[in-house]
């Protein structure tokens, strides 16, 4: 889910023109030794905090259903998680870098989420809102001051992006439908006797297996029993 919502944001900031005027987005950390090698203008988005929000776990199983409407998996809820990006800009002048920083600040606060259309993977396929905002970060999270100094490098202008992107659930396969019953033959007790017709005791729409039981070949119709979206039978 991480590579994805960098995935996001880097579309996002791709479209606001940034690449298009040769500026790099990077997710590097912006330590001194990096910004020495840096020769190009660039935008560095540094994931430097991830914290789950308890406060959405959910329960139970969700249903996952192919395209003819058949249950065909189960899901255990996403888990939403608090990725905190520190955005800065690198040019050769401050002037450049006050004016990139300030495209992405224009481009950030003008969505509270990651529009559909630039989601990848799993977030596209939960089909959830991946919330977006410039607000900083919560009580527990480093502050700006102490990223730069675990990073080793100067602290410069920055911004604080918070992304609360869903972690998809386990899925599980649910079984395969029952299509045939159980049947139960007897045979006579003396010796050379035949076996009586099989007595089957579900599905009596279904044929007699013959001599050979359910281990001979036989052909295997639709699935009758197997469960619609929508359907209420226990």
């Amino acid at each position: 889910m991480i590579h994805e919502v960098d995935e996001g944001l880097r579309r996002l900031l791709g479209e606001s023109g940034l690449e298009a005027s040769g500026v790099e987005v990077v997710f590097d950390a912006p330590t001194r030794d990096w910004a020495a090698r840096r020769s190009a203008p660039t935008v560095c988005v540094f994931l430097y905090d991830i914290r789950e929000d308890a406060t959405r776990r959910g329960s139970g199983a969700g249903e996952v259903y192919d395209a003819d409407g058949y249950l065909v998996a189960r899901r255990s809820p996403p888990r939403w998680f608090e990725l905190t990006y520190l955005v800065t800009a690198w040019a050769n002048r401050p002037q450049d870098e006050h004016r990139l920083l300030s495209q992405v600040l224009a481009t950030v606060v003008a969505t509270d989420t990651l529009p559909a259309r630039l989601l990848t993977g799993t977030l596209a396929e939960l089909g959830l809102t991946v919330a977006l905002d410039t607000t900083g970060t919560g009580d527990v999270a480093p502050s700006a001051a102490d990223v730069w100094s675990a990073l080793g490098g100067e602290m410069k202008a920055s911004l604080q992006v918070r992304v609360r992107a869903p972690l998809a659930g386990a899925t599980r396969r649910t079984a395969p439908p029952v299509t045939e019953g159980l049947v139960v033959r007897s045979t006579a007790r003396s010796e050379g006797g035949e076996a009586t017709p099989g007595r089957r005791l579900r599905y009596k729409e279904a044929t007699d297996p013959g001599p050979d039981g359910f281990a001979g070949p036989r052909e295997r119709g639709p699935a009758p029993a197997r469960r619609r979206r929508g359907d209420r039978r226990p």
